[in-house]
């Protein structure tokens, strides 16, 4: 089980959810969350990246909106409130406390730091790369990112996108835009799975797919172990 830290930045504080690994840490990894906040599932990301020898740290990026937002897709209300909650939600901040988590994972003694996002948190990580000081970043079927691709002369770290062909969220056109603006950069990778759906590494999601997810996670994982070595 992991502990819930405090992150400073100008305006206030919010709390992060740290897992640590057992042994020598190999690195950190900002786990940023989906649009129902630092629940169950996203902090279930962080015990897995711990087991892989990270510490992870998934700042409630809600906090402004809702502190400790925990909602499931399991439950129409859920979904309800997490359309509000990502209506409402600044990516422009949200970005601000992420460089402020990454600052917080050097604190706790990463000397390298790295990020990973689902969802809104894919887009999220797509920007973290594009602003931010982190190391790696890895975006699950992000959503919007096709609409900050002037934004992609600014990724300097590695960058790899886990895109689903059939997301239901990011259309054929939005994808093709994705591709099409990342391949003259080298520091970018994007994965398409051709069979999958948006969230098909959530466990217990209507979408998730085991093995898909393991090809996914392992890309991930291996980035991960040679950005943050």
């Amino acid at each position: 089980m992991g502990e819930w830290v405090q992150v400073s930045v100008p305006d206030g504080q919010f709390k992060a959810y740290v897992a640590q690994p057992a042994g020598p840490v190999r690195g950190a990894v900002v786990v940023i969350q989906e649009i129902f906040g630092v629940n169950e599932g996203i902090r279930g990301k962080a015990e897995w990246l711990a087991k892989e020898g990270f510490l992870a740290i998934a700042p409630d990026l809600f906090w402004r909106l809702e502190p400790g937002v925990e909602l499931t897709d399991q439950t129409e209300a859920g979904w309800s409130r997490a359309f509000e909650l990502m209506n409402a939600f600044k990516a422009d901040t949200g970005v601000t406390d992420i460089q402020a988590t990454i600052a917080k994972a050097r604190e706790l003694g990463a000397a390298k730091v790295g990020a990973v996002g689902y969802c809104l948190g894919g887009l999220l990580a797509y920007l973290t790369a594009c602003r931010t000081d982190a190391d790696a970043s890895v975006g699950y079927y992000g959503v919007s990112i096709d609409t900050f691709l002037g934004e992609a002369a600014n990724i300097k770290k590695p960058l790899m996108l886990h895109v689903a062909a059939k997301d239901q969220f990011v259309k054929p056109d939005a994808q093709a835009r994705i591709v099409d603006g990342l391949k003259d950069n080298p520091n970018a990778t994007v994965h398409l799975y051709a069979e999958q759906d948006h969230a098909f590494t959530r466990v217990g999601g209507q979408h998730y797919d085991a093995a898909a997810a393991k090809i996914a996670d392992d890309r991930t994982v291996a980035l991960f172990k040679k950005a943050l070595a």
